[in-house]
Formats: structure tokens, sequence, C-alpha cells
């Protein structure tokens, strides 16, 4: 129990929240709550400079770019508690 208290915890809670960032489907969830990255800004979509737009792009590089370290790093952790868990 004292082990969530730890570096060990801020790690697994960090890897759960880039999983769940990692895993919204840009159909599914982001287009009903208006997040999606196609908009043009020229018809009522987005600015660029926008908390908004920050915030979709950033789900669009997490989804792009994490998507390889997240198998690696998701099939570590199920090892380790596997083993020591």
């Amino acid at each position: 129990m004292a082990f969530f208290f730890g570096l060990g915890g801020l790690f697994y809670v960090s890897v759960l929240l880039v999983n769940a960032i990692a895993i919204l489907s840009e159909d599914r969830f982001l287009a009903r709550i208006g997040w999606t990255s196609g908009s043009d800004p020229g018809f009522g979509g987005m600015q660029e400079n926008s908390v908004k737009a920050k915030m979709v792009n950033l789900v669009s590089s997490v989804r792009t770019l994490m998507r390889i370290p997240l198998i690696v790093i998701n099939t570590l952790i199920i090892f380790y508690e596997l083993i020591l868990g």
C-alpha cells in the first residue's frame, strides 16, 4: 500500500493518464464535444492559440507519438506485476 505514495505510484498514474488520452476515439468521443482537429478556422473553427486548440493538438500528438512506446511500457508493467506483483 505504501507503494502508491512513492515514485512508482506517480509513474503508474502518469501511464494510466497517457493510456486514457491515447484510446480516445476522435469519431466517437472527441467529435461529440467538438474537439476535432479538422475544423476550418475561417468557418467558426478554433483559433490556433486557444487552449482548446492546444488540447486537441496534445491529444493528437499523444495518440500519434506514444502508440508504440505505450505498448512496450504496458507490456513491461504487466510482466512486472505478474512476476513481482
